[in-house]
């Protein structure tokens, strides 16, 4: 079957750092307890989540804010790849979209981040 959706995204790492700076608790709207201590406040770590989050969104076919930040996770398994484990409205989204699975890739730099989602249909 054919994929249901893909997304990529790209973040100024240098610009969300200076985001984080001025509304330092956006961290905790925009990011899960657990993905927060992964990233041990760094900012690439933070921005390439950020970046999986709206490559994850546009794989599910919807713009920025139509779900909550946090309803969308990222979690590191122990090789070091990245899952994406969806929530309440991601989840349900992705159910009424025939979507069993989002594959991420990402990468950064100390200048940018860089994620890449697939929404997988389901079998």
């Amino acid at each position: 079957m054919a994929a249901r959706g893909v997304g990529v995204d790209v973040v100024d790492v240098a610009r969300f750092a200076l985001a984080l700076e001025r509304r330092p608790r956006i961290v905790e709207r925009l990011f899960t307890e657990g993905e927060r201590r992964d990233a041990k406040g760094r900012a690439e770590r933070l921005a390439a989540r950020f970046a999986a989050k709206e490559a994850v969104m546009k794989s599910l076919g919807v713009g920025l804010g139509s779900v909550p930040w946090r309803s969308i996770e990222v979690v590191k398994e122990r090789s070091g790849q990245p899952r994406v484990v969806l929530h309440e409205a991601a989840a349900e989204l992705a159910a009424r979209r025939g979507v069993a699975e989002v594959l991420i890739s990402l990468t950064h730099s100390d200048l940018s981040a860089i994620a890449f989602a697939v929404a997988e249909p389901g079998v």
